[in-house]
């Protein structure tokens, strides 16, 4: 019965990742195909700089949020119900991948590969109580989703996990609980090997889809904790290069060309990136257009004409 069920959860994960249709070739990966056409240094990054943690570059930013809070009771006047920032936000980095498609690269085995999928994870409280643990959920999106693409699937599937699992655990937590059982020595050296399988991909597909560790960029919001964002370290394990932190609106003054102060309500973000996937002026154009889609969240409404591919 057990692997009936753990067979069923593995099609259900297989059923929402969507794999760009193209020849596997030697050197690819089950979640990305190898980027062969880059230049020496980047070759030689990862060698230089073998840890995740050692190579991460921190940068803080600000953003008005009076268009998005527009647009926010716009979508719930039109009958989306708890659509918020964080909807927003996560749409816009979506697009953002279609667009600058590099940052959705990762290095795994000292190598970099272009990902397949677009696989946001973030914090989500199992209960909506001040004291009820947190999990980490993984959403899996197309290139091609709108906001309303977006907000349709992280609502079908925290509805799902928090109104019909008996038991408020999910997959991975169960994992991660059965480790933890373990004796200090057994542990540390499951992780090794789990590592090891990774490095050598050779790690289970079903462990991958679940691991919040394997993604595209990691969310975590600060607002509920009553605090400015922090820098959120990246991990070594799995490989998720971008991870980044926001906090509840904060109120600022803001001098206007004419003289005049207003009062504006801005989002702080910090952000946390792999300096090893793509270099600073890719990084800055990548961040200077998802601006563009938080300072102007109507062009989210529309698939993007055009979706841009990684290079070969």
């Amino acid at each position: 019965m057990q692997n009936m069920k753990d067979k069923k959860t593995e099609l259900e994960l297989k059923k929402v990742a969507m794999p760009i249709p193209a020849k596997r070739r030697f050197g690819d990966r089950k979640e990305g195909r190898r980027i062969r056409s880059v230049e020496p240094m980047t070759v030689v990054a990862p060698f230089i700089m073998p840890s995740r943690i050692g190579s991460q570059n921190l940068f803080q930013d600000s953003i008005n949020v009076a268009a998005i809070e527009h647009f926010v009771h716009k979508k719930r006047a039109e009958g989306l119900t708890g659509f918020g920032i964080m909807h927003v936000v996560i749409a816009a980095y979506v697009r953002t991948i279609s667009q600058r498609p590099g940052i959705n690269r990762f290095l795994s085995g000292l190598r970099l590969y272009a990902r397949h999928n677009i696989e946001v994870v973030m914090a989500v409280k199992k209960e909506m109580t001040l004291e009820a643990e947190e999990t980490m959920m993984k959403f899996f999106f197309d290139r091609s989703a709108t906001v309303t693409d977006v907000y349709n699937e992280m609502t079908h599937k925290i509805d799902e996990y928090r109104n019909t699992r008996k038991e408020k655990e999910s997959a991975f937590d169960k994992i991660a609980r059965k480790l933890g059982f373990m004796p200090n020595f057994q542990l540390r050296a499951a992780i090794a090997f789990l590592n090891w399988l990774d490095f050598h991909n050779l790690l289970p597909e079903r462990l991958r889809l679940l691991s919040p560790f394997h993604c595209s960029v990691v969310f975590s919001s600060m607002g509920s904790l009553g605090i400015r964002p922090i820098f959120h370290h990246l991990y070594n394990f799995g490989n998720a290069p971008v991870f980044i932190t926001f906090s509840a609106m904060r109120r600022s003054q803001e001098i206007t060309r004419d003289g005049t102060v207003t009062n504006i309500r801005n989002l702080d973000l910090t952000v946390t990136t792999d300096e090893r996937i793509c270099d600073g002026f890719y990084y800055a154009s990548a961040f200077h257009e998802l601006h563009k889609y938080l300072e102007e969240p109507e062009l989210l409404e529309q698939p993007p004409e055009k979706i841009i591919y990684d290079i070969e």
